[in-house]
């Protein structure tokens, strides 16, 4: 007996015993989704995040407890007229009662009048740390509510940290719903029009919805491993709705493929374990190429895209796992009634329609390149590169608050209260730690300092500067504000004087101080930073492992290069559309977003590690497709246009799935997301209908026989009856002869 690969043994075992296999799924989700219930997320901490200087500034200062606190802002103003400063005044008074006896409150402080007289504001410190806080505030926002009501003659509304995160994971959660309804009708009706049948478009449907629940279930269970940053469900379903419905499409095409070439000669089963050989293969190496791809962002040391990293490796192990056991399941139990239909049809006197060849619409597509590939080459490249130029004036920044939303009613309260009091804007934290006898010259030091930046025209005039020790007198903190937007190069140019002129001049001359300055603006700074010290690692290691994968897969040199170089270059083309599209002005409009010239700073490098994985996708199929002809003993043009032609129909459909489910993200309301959806989708765009259909075909056509180099497979015994070898795991034809089929 020959041996069989363990995806073709897993999958004649499924198809054997399909309930066995279909209700062990079902049991594995809700066991997923039952231990995360039980065991809960492990949200990551503030101390996570700390990044560069930053970090170390904000880890001294909870040392000496003069870390910052989350801080709810309650503004009172007028809604037309006037502020009745009387009635805010007792709106305010019922705000500190209200809220001085919650326990998630640890003190309010005293109200301030805005320079105008137009607004009162109440600021109350939150127990606990930053980002914890979002949990908390609810309490606060209910108490706020009921001072409204109580006081009609004013409005009364909250903002701050933690309302607007609260806020923002709401509208995350009512994006994520509206994606959803979206996707998914487009989603089914693509897989119709592809298979022609309700029931093999929903299976897909069916086995993604499930994975990316398992998914999720198994996530929260990382998260005690790998604390989750919020974004871990996002990137689930994203990626987990686009590789397990494509992943499912691949093997429903082969395994009509094989049936219909079968002919009614296979049993049901045997035809599964057909498909499992080639595509089962297949989708094991895409998952695989994905998987390592995506690990790849583990090396950034960054706690959002280690959470990222996690959840897209999970989800897609996941969906391969389903592909592989209860997809050849279900598929054997369509395949009995198909055979009953066939036979039916044979009975009447009609012959089966076959799948899989080459049509002639796609033939004339591939003309082109099989005909004239210098020719299609040299134009497609450049069409490319074209459209990458503009990634060379890619601008990063961390989109914080300038980027939110404005429909959320925090964000709206926020903007009133930052145009009230500009110097809530941006506040630098400067922290310094010495030895206690020298607490006396360290609060001079601060002190000259604070005049320097009040003398500066970055900073605010006579407000928000706060200078505080510990109690211990050996750690120092001074507070500075900036009038300036986030955004501003004004606020970094604050940031840049007191690091590289106020503090070398004043605290450096004390001995042995140590001196550091966080606040947003610092931790964004220093987050890039970061970043791009970790970049030529991860980009360098992500080249290596797709490479080496490619190579493992295809036994071939060449083919891992013209791999990594058509990743590249799709990559690039699609940043290049990203820079052109939302650091500009002109599609603000189009896609509901206020561009801040600039891209935000996790958005490269997540989006090119993930496309690196996900064109993996299509070069495994297509390519894998190319060699099965060529095994067969075609040449290498002929070769090409079977393989690619064979395989279009579903590469289109598989694409118009990933368009349509990354296409959704871009009308979603966080620009972050927008970006990510926009920039995949139109990377998938470029790989399926350019780099697959002219530049690919076009290579491999001019290098002939060089680009299986040098792997000597192209020598093992072909079966013309599937183009399959025995190292794939079953030979169709020869266990037909010994009557095992």
């Amino acid at each position: 007996m020959e041996k069989r690969s363990v995806t073709v043994r897993v999958a004649s075992w499924s198809a054997a015993h399909p309930w066995r296999a279909v209700v062990g799924w079902f049991v594995f989700v809700a066991l997923c989704l039952g231990l995360s219930a039980a065991v809960g997320t492990h949200s990551a901490t503030t101390e996570d995040y700390r990044v560069g200087k930053a970090g170390k500034a904000e880890a001294i200062a909870t040392e000496g407890g003069l870390q910052r606190r989350p801080v709810e802002q309650i503004v009172i103003d007028s809604r037309s007229g006037p502020l009745d400063v009387s009635a805010a005044r007792a709106a305010a008074a019922d705000v500190t009662a209200r809220m001085g006896r919650l326990q998630e409150v640890d003190r309010v402080q005293k109200p301030v009048l805005s320079r105008n007289g137009k607004v009162l504001m109440v600021q109350v410190v939150m127990t606990g740390e930053e980002l914890a806080a979002r949990k908390k505030v609810g309490p606060l926002v209910e108490q706020t509510a009921a001072v409204q009501k109580a006081h009609p003659e004013v409005r009364v509304q909250e903002t701050g940290g933690p309302s607007m995160s609260k806020g923002l994971d709401q509208q995350r959660g009512d994006d994520l719903a509206f994606s959803e309804m979206l996707t998914l009708p487009v989603t089914i009706i693509t897989l119709m029009i592809a298979f022609g049948s309700v029931i093999a478009a929903g299976l897909p449907v069916l086995l993604a919805l499930s994975s990316i629940a398992a998914a999720m279930g198994l996530s929260a269970l990382a998260s005690h491993v790998l604390p989750d940053a919020g974004v871990g469900n996002n990137v689930i379903l994203l990626i987990g709705l686009a590789v397990g419905v494509d992943y499912s499409l691949f093997y429903l095409k082969r395994d009509r493929e094989e049936r219909a070439r079968a002919d009614g000669h296979l049993g049901s089963q045997a035809v599964v374990e057909l498909a499992a050989a080639t595509a089962g293969r297949a989708i094991v190496v895409s998952g695989f190429a994905v998987i390592v791809s995506t690990a790849t962002l583990h090396l950034a040391t960054d706690v959002i895209f280690s959470s990222l990293a996690t959840g897209a490796v999970i989800v897609v192990a996941v969906a391969v796992a389903s592909s592989l056991t209860v997809l050849p399941a279900l598929l054997a139990k369509l395949g009995a009634r198909a055979e009953r239909r066939a036979a039916r049809r044979s009975a009447q006197g009609k012959r089966t329609r076959g799948h899989g060849g080459t049509s002639r619409t796609w033939s004339a597509l591939l003309g082109p390149a099989t005909r004239r590939p210098g020719i299609t080459l040299l134009v497609s490249v450049l069409i490319m590169l074209g459209l990458a130029a503009p990634a060379l004036d890619l601008k990063l920044s961390v989109l914080g608050k300038d980027t939110f939303s404005r429909k959320i009613p925090s964000v709206q309260t926020y903007d009133r209260m930052t145009a009230a009091f500009p110097e809530m804007l941006v506040q630098h934290q400067v922290v310094v730690r010495d030895d206690a006898d020298r607490s006396p010259q360290v609060v001079r030091a601060m002190e000259d300092l604070r005049r320097r930046a009040q003398a500066d025209p970055l900073f605010a005039k006579g407000a928000g500067f706060e200078l505080s020790s510990s109690g211990d007198r050996r750690i120092t903190s001074l507070m500075l504000s900036v009038p300036f937007k986030p955004s501003s190069s004004q606020a970094l140019q604050s940031l840049d004087h007191i690091r590289d002129d106020y503090l070398p001049a004043t605290v450096g001359k004390v001995p042995g101080a140590e001196a550091y300055v966080t606040g947003d603006i610092a931790r964004d700074s220093d987050y890039l930073d970061h970043q791009n010290s970790k970049l030529p690692l991860v980009i360098g290691c992500l080249l290596l492992v797709t490479f080496a994968v490619t190579v493992l897969a295809f036994r071939s040199v060449v083919i891992g290069v013209i791999g990594s170089l058509l990743n590249l270059l799709s990559a690039a083309s699609a940043f290049g559309l990203l820079v052109l599209v939302f650091q500009g002005h002109w599609a603000e409009g189009l896609l509901d977003f206020h561009s801040t010239g600039s891209i935000g700073a996790r958005v490269p490098l997540f989006l090119f590690v993930i496309l690196f994985g996900l064109s993996m996708d299509y070069q495994v199929f297509v390519v894998s497709r190319i060699r099965e002809a060529a095994q067969r003993g075609l040449d290498t043009r002929s070769a090409v246009l079977e393989g690619i032609g064979s395989s279009a129909g579903v590469v289109t459909s598989a694409a118009v799935v990933m368009v349509t489910v990354f296409a959704s993200f871009a009308f979603l309301t966080l620009v972050e997301m927008k970006q990510m959806g926009f920039v995949l989708a139109a990377a998938v765009l470029l790989d399926a209908f350019i780099v697959r259909i002219m530049i690919l075909p076009s290579i491999l056509t001019l290098l002939g026989k060089v680009i299986w180099w040098p792997s000597r497979g192209m020598r093992a015994t072909p079966s013309r009856q599937t183009g399959l070898t025995d190292s794939d795991g079953i030979t169709p034809y020869r266990a037909r002869e010994s009557g095992r089929i």
